[in-house]
């Protein structure tokens, strides 16, 4: 029993850090923004129809960055709020037991991802194509978030039963 105990941990943890790894760097990402368009504008460096979207998305970047700095500042604040979310998962790394509310709270926001990209996308005039790259990270995210919820819960159930067999 112990070996099944300790291959869930592992496993878990694997996935774990594997999700705050993502997270983390998609909130490092946030803070160059406009460095990295630069970059990715250059031609040949995206396909030709996601070339005039990069380009229009840096001008957009670049003009505002010059004229009006302080709004990057939310693009920090995203960043920061990555970086965040990512710290919380360190308590179910410690013990995914006791803190499966936050693998839950993961989940959740991992699926509130799609209304918010469909909803608020077209609203922005950002493209469908894009909107389903946000997407993206909400259902790639939910994969290794919902893994750990289901070996939390056989966790959860082998200790439970520990006790029992113990008591």
């Amino acid at each position: 029993m112990k070996t099944t105990e300790q291959h869930l941990r592992v496993r878990i943890k694997r996935w774990l850090i594997f999700f705050i790894a993502g997270l983390v760097l998609s909130g490092i990402t946030a803070f160059p923004i406009e460095t990295e368009l630069a970059f990715i504008a250059k031609p040949g460096i995206v396909s030709t129809g996601l070339q005039h979207w990069i380009n229009t998305v840096y001008h957009a970047v670049k003009i505002t960055n010059t004229n009006y700095p302080y709004l990057s500042y939310g693009t920090d604040w995203l960043a920061f709020a990555h970086i965040i979310i990512a710290i919380t998962f360190i308590g179910p790394l410690r013990d995914p037991v006791r803190n499966i509310w936050v693998l839950q709270f993961g989940m959740i926001a991992c699926a509130a991802i799609l209304p918010l990209a469909f909803i608020v996308g077209p609203i922005r005039h950002i493209p469908v194509g894009w909107s389903l790259v946000d997407c993206a990270f909400g259902v790639i995210g939910i994969i290794p978030l919902y893994l750990c919820y289901r070996y939390t819960k056989k966790l959860e159930y082998i200790q439970t039963e520990n006790l029992t067999f113990h008591n």
